[in-house]
């Protein structure tokens, strides 16, 4: 019986992955020139940050804080993927202005090939000075 379970589920598994629809903020390897696309300003990707703001903010900051508004989107790197990088990395660098008032610096990485189980993109951020126990490092370091 156990047999027959293993293969069962790792089909099942693969179906999965396999009918995962793709997402948008991952389509930015290549804009047909051989060089890597500008993923920073995707609206996929910034509206992922809001969104995730606004829950890290409520459970972590413990605030009623939001992103207002995103601007001045531009990429500070990329590291391409070859045979000793799996990933690609695309570092990326903003001002987000919170409902606060106030303007603060928005650091973030797309990392291509890093999402669930190694499909699509994975994504972090940090706005300066609001991460308190420096878990991107002071001032956002780790992302920059």
């Amino acid at each position: 019986m156990t047999g027959m379970l293993v293969p069962a589920v790792l089909f099942s598994l693969a179906a999965v992955a396999c009918s995962t629809a793709p997402v948008a903020a991952a389509d930015y390897m290549d804009d047909g020139t051989g060089r890597v696309a500008d993923a920073c300003g995707s609206p996929a990707v910034l509206g992922f940050i809001r969104s995730n703001f606004d829950d890290k903010a409520d459970g972590y900051l413990k605030t009623n804080m939001a992103i207002a508004e995103i601007r001045g989107m531009h990429q500070n790197r990329v590291e391409l993927r070859d045979e000793t990088h799996l990933v690609q990395r695309e570092y990326c660098r903003a001002t987000a202005t919170t409902t606060d008032g106030k303007r603060r610096p928005l650091w973030y990485l797309i990392e291509r090939g890093w999402g669930f189980a190694g499909i699509g993109p994975n994504i972090e951020f940090c706005l300066s000075g609001l991460d308190p126990w420096y878990v991107y490092g002071a001032q956002c370091a780790s992302l920059r």
